[in-house]
């Protein structure tokens, strides 16, 4: 009796080699496995935004990196005694302006840099929903993150595919021109406080959306992240305690569908020795 539904591994025509470039931006899901990347000592620059959860967010990123044009200081807001980012993650986040501000800046000059080395752009979209600011100098911008600022402040709106594909297609073929290649996934996480129905709206439409940007970009490919979580590993023993994230156990078993794609065995054997060098790094002596 078969009690999971396999996806099957088809390597691709894209290789990943521990001398290839690599970016990573988007949801969580691109930090799970940028880290295993960073971990087995491949040249990568991981979500340096931090988490953007949102196609215009991940997009308005890209635009001020292959621009290497720094934020205005109007964009940034105070709150609960912190300096933030609307276009950073709150890891950005500091007491003192001028330090949040030039951490910002900082995260779009390295992107620019490894944008320069022609890199493969991994690419997660989390969610169709978008907030933007309701009022102020800034009005209708979306921002890639709230910093718990009141719900009054921000409208909420779902994007369509045509939406998401128009602001997509030119950064796909100025990055192309560039010799860019890009592997997009849609992340598996759920995000239940938009309700379960709205989830899965909101990955649909994303599944769509990459689905056409895949058939008008020859250097895009796409990798089945959602489905080897929702399909494969359909149990609860393969979900984080929030029942929402991948647990442990499933990034690894979605990061060697990866490496069964993307990678050569040399590739992946490498992984494995450089991987058990860096935790033999984090081993702190005993102290006598």
């Amino acid at each position: 009796m078969q009690l999971s539904t396999p996806v099957p591994v088809e390597p691709s025509q894209l290789r990943i080699c521990h001398g290839t470039p690599l970016l990573t931006l988007g949801s969580c899901f691109a930090d799970n496995i940028g880290q295993k990347l960073s971990d087995a000592g491949h040249n990568i620059l991981c979500n340096p935004f931090g988490t953007l959860y949102n196609p215009l967010s991940i997009a308005l990123a890209l635009d001020y990196a292959l621009a290497d044009r720094e934020i205005d200081p109007t964009w940034l807001v105070q709150n609960q005694g912190l300096w933030h980012s609307w276009m950073h993650h709150t890891r950005f986040s500091h007491p003192d302006a001028d330090t949040c501000l030039q951490g910002c800046n900082q995260a779009i000059h390295q992107t620019h840099q490894q944008l320069l080395q022609r890199p493969i752009i991994l690419i997660t979209f989390g969610t169709i929903f978008v907030y933007q600011l309701a009022s102020g100098p800034h009005q209708g911008r979306t921002v890639a993150n709230c910093h718990k600022l009141p719900p009054q402040q921000f409208t909420r709106t779902p994007l369509s595919v045509p939406q998401i594909v128009d602001t997509w297609q030119p950064f796909l073929g100025e990055l192309s021109e560039l010799g860019c290649s890009f592997i997009f996934t849609v992340s598996p996480i759920r995000h239940i406080a938009d309700g379960l129905h709205q989830n899965q709206l909101s990955k649909s439409t994303l599944l769509l959306a990459v689905h056409t940007l895949l058939q008008q970009t020859p250097t895009a490919h796409y990798f089945p992240a959602y489905e080897i979580l929702l399909d494969q590993l359909r149990d609860y023993r393969f979900y984080a305690r929030d029942m929402c994230h991948p647990s442990d156990l499933a990034v690894d078993i979605i990061w060697q569908h990866m490496q069964d794609t993307f990678m050569s065995p040399s590739t992946q054997q490498q992984n494995i020795i450089n991987t058990k060098q860096h935790l033999r790094t984090l081993h702190r002596p005993i102290a006598i």
